[in-house]
């Protein structure tokens, strides 16, 4: 019945959105509240735009690489393929993704100097209701039913999709990257932060895992007063760190160990801090009373010499070096093999303190998506090969190399192997990551970008990666059990107005919560202190913040 509901929901509001679509003119053209850039009106006859085309064609493009891998794009093996099977060559400009975020804007100021697409966008709502408004970018729904089969695929199996992807006018203003893996509260995203514990060290003083928060404290406190034998037995130069973290900083921050407190919710949503309750209310964790005793039992341990001093200024580079030491004996991460190694770590369980509870993080329900990760820019004079070109990027064989990697590179590794599925047709296998990070080796050979790929594309397309699989396996295990929540808030594209209104409160709440948890953590804090914190909230608006939620969500669930 709860599935049957679901995609009666779905079918619903896909309905009004495509009736709000027929009613919106011609591709490119401009909207009633957004002054979107007009495109090209001559229509393009879809079969000259076969590949690999007649002839050769250039189309422009922006994207970003990590720092330490390469800056050509045309360079990596994955465009060099792309290029031979399309005949289109890309002429890329590149931005170091840790510079991303400022040159990027920059970019997009001065539409005339822009390329035809911005690969790696990842732009969130607010951007792309303001560069649509500005006419810097272009509304895409008609080009994906008429020159992107592959992408308007995807939507017929998964009509979710389609509709996270449309505005309140019927409009779809970027291409999605979108990665199902589990589902529900099985889905690889309900943790973002997980928790790792040091199992050889456990196992060498004669420990046993932690199971309430008591239980844990006194582990650390061992892992502590035997740094020296620890050193010792497992040849580690420098101190040892019974527990490291980031604080406020995504997955590197320990908000996980606070779920046990008072009413349960944690704090899984580190950017809105808001969770949904059981009623179907929206509330703010930073709040509740688990959120005031959850913060100041980290607290307590700080002061007990447990967590890494440097958890409030440590940058990931020094996080990583600290932890591939062996120094650590828990530790926060997506995956503890980033951090240190898959031999002698466990994910660490819920911890019981006032009740035992995970909280999944918002939007996880439906699996990985970005709303917002490829543009065409109002600058592209032929939109239509341009989005031809991007739908190769949701071909089920190549979404799969865009997202972790690729196959026959003249390298000493490979993500994947080329293999047979049970059809006898060609799939992509992944080769065994042994003692590699999997975070470094997929940066070195995966372009990133808009891609899709669904659940039902494994032992088909694509064999599920192993480090996704030892996750999907340790969230159904150890952690679904333990997710007692009915709700998370869902991925929604609210109205530029709500987008807008929600941003500029969102900045001030969340900059005002995450100082009062840093320094609280670190200093502690009292009544006084509290009763502050709710104030500023008060003030900084939170009710309004709240309300624009809570409306979404109800209309959501409706």
């Amino acid at each position: 019945m709860k599935k049957r509901s679901r995609v009666l929901a779905i079918l619903l509001v896909t309905a009004v959105a495509a009736s709000l679509m027929a009613g919106c003119g011609s591709k490119g053209g401009k909207t009633e509240q957004a002054g979107a850039a007009a495109a090209p009106a001559e229509k393009v006859d879809a079969e000259s735009l076969k590949f690999p085309l007649a002839e050769k064609a250039e189309i422009s493009g922006l994207t970003n690489f990590p720092a330490g891998t390469e800056s050509e794009p045309n360079n990596r093996t994955i465009f060099k393929r792309l290029e031979e099977e399309t005949n289109v060559h890309v002429n890329w400009r590149t931005i170091q993704s840790d510079q991303w975020g400022d040159k990027i804007a920059l970019e997009m100021a001065n539409v005339k100097t822009l390329p035809d697409f911005i690969f790696n966008a990842g732009f969130n709502d607010t951007d792309l209701l303001k560069y649509a408004k500005q006419g810097v970018i272009i509304n895409v729904e008609d080009y994906i039913d008429e020159y992107m089969p592959n992408l308007s695929h995807v939507f017929e199996q998964a009509p979710e999709y389609r509709t996270m992807c449309t505005d309140e006018n019927g409009h779809i203003w970027a291409f999605p990257w979108i990665e199902q893996l589990g589902y529900e509260k099985t889905a690889i995203q309900t943790i973002g932060d997980m928790s790792f514990i040091n199992t050889a060290w456990l196992d060498f003083l004669g420990l046993e895992m932690p199971e309430t928060v008591d239980e844990f404290e006194q582990v650390l406190i061992a892992f502590r007063d035997n740094a020296d034998k620890l050193k010792a037995e497992f040849n580690i130069d420098g101190s040892i760190i019974p527990m490291a973290c980031i604080m406020n900083d995504g997955d590197q921050d320990p908000a996980i160990l606070i779920n046990g407190f008072g009413e349960g919710y944690g704090d899984p949503d580190r950017g809105r801090h808001i969770a949904v309750t059981d009623e179907g209310k929206v509330i703010c964790t930073a709040t509740t009373e688990g959120f005031r005793k959850g913060i100041e039992w980290l607290h307590k341990l700080y002061t007990e010499d447990l967590i890494d001093q440097e958890a409030f200024t440590q940058e990931w580079s020094t996080y990583v070096a600290k932890g591939k030491s062996g120094r650590y004996g828990v530790c926060f991460s997506w995956d503890v093999a980033n951090i240190a190694t898959l031999d002698g770590w466990a994910p660490l369980p819920a911890l019981t303190a006032d009740v035992r509870n995970i909280t999944p993080q918002n939007g996880s329900f439906t699996s990985g998506f970005d709303r917002g990760r490829c543009v065409i820019t109002a600058a592209c004079q032929n939109p239509a090969l341009v989005c031809a070109w991007i739908d190769q990027m949701y071909d089920p064989f190549q979404s799969p190399q865009n997202n972790w990697g690729t196959y026959g590179e003249e390298d000493e590794f490979d993500i994947f192997v080329l293999g047979e599925n049970d059809k006898g047709e060609k799939m992509l296998k992944h080769a065994p990551l042994g003692d590699a990070s999997p975070v470094e080796v997929r940066e070195a050979e995966c372009v990133g970008g808009p891609l899709a790929i669904l659940d039902s594309y494994y032992g088909v397309y694509v064999t599920c990666p192993d480090d996704a699989q030892y996750r999907l396996d340790w969230i159904k295990d150890i952690y679904t059990p333990d997710m007692n929540n009915k709700y998370v808030f869902p991925n929604v594209f609210m109205s530029t107005d709500d987008t807008k209104t929600v941003s500029n409160l969102q900045a001030d709440i969340t900059k005002c919560i995450n100082t009062a948890k840093s320094d609280w953590v670190m200093n502690g804090f009292g009544d006084a202190e509290w009763d502050k914190l709710q104030s500023d909230l008060e003030a900084y608006g939170l009710e309004q913040f709240l309300s624009i939620f809570q409306k979404y969500f109800d209309a959501y669930n409706s």
